[in-house]
């Protein structure tokens, strides 16, 4: 068996899809299907575990590829307060359930979910340094800097 810590959970241990083997650094492992292991991870976490814990919590958010601030835009929090969460272990029940039915729609393939998160992840992305607006006769617009 291989304790799969790399995934950021201490509970996880897989008994195949792995192969050992040396590298110039010493032992290494390599996981077969990494992004299956890992949405089946998180299939389990949204219907088999009672409450998310921290590790739990932050798991998923990362399987959504969403930093602490993008989902903390979607709860409508700060970005302290995700990484409290996440790094204390104790979750909000409503945001427990939100990230859970968010991961379920996200990973079912509903593109209305799947398109928010990406944008939501374009946003993170970008900086601006100045932002211009201009009235125009059908009103306010953002205009190229």
């Amino acid at each position: 068996m291989y304790h799969y810590t790399e995934c950021g959970l201490n509970k996880v241990w897989l008994l195949s899809g792995y192969q050992d083997h040396d590298t110039p650094y010493g032992k290494g492992v390599s996981i077969q299907d990494a992004d299956g292991l890992h949405e089946a991870i998180a299939r389990w976490l949204i219907t088999c575990k009672p409450r998310l814990s921290g590790s739990e919590f932050r798991f998923l958010r990362k399987e959504l590829d969403l930093s602490q601030a993008g989902l903390a835009s979607i709860f409508g929090n700060n970005t302290q307060s995700i990484a409290r969460w996440e790094k204390k272990g104790h979750v909000p029940k409503m945001a427990d359930r939100f990230l859970r039915a968010l991961y379920r729609e996200h990973a079912d393939g509903n593109a209305s979910i799947r398109d928010i998160v990406s944008r939501l992840n374009e946003i993170d992305q970008q900086t601006y340094e100045k932002v211009m607006f201009e009235e125009t006769p059908t009103g306010w617009e953002m205009c190229a800097a």
